[in-house]
């Protein structure tokens, strides 16, 4: 598992994190993303939406939010 540490910065930077680790994985692929911004709640889930993925968990503990997520399967060609 891919692990994006985002903690302490503001929207866009935890999605834009996010979007980087996932770009060259293989489909199927699970990261998870430490992030602080509220805001991550939001936008990590429209961003799964726009590459075809998924989130699979969201938590928070002492105000680190944890959200999992599973990039698109690879499409045939």
């Amino acid at each position: 598992m891919i692990v994006v540490d985002a903690r302490g910065h503001q929207c866009p930077v935890p999605s834009l994190r996010l979007r980087s680790a996932l770009a060259d994985a293989p489909g199927g692929t699970r990261a998870e993303l430490l992030a602080t911004d509220p805001m991550a709640r939001i936008d990590v889930p429209f961003l799964m939406q726009e590459l075809g993925g998924r989130v699979l968990s969201v938590a928070e503990t002492d105000g680190v939010i944890s959200l999992v997520v599973e990039s698109a399967d690879a499409r045939p060609d």
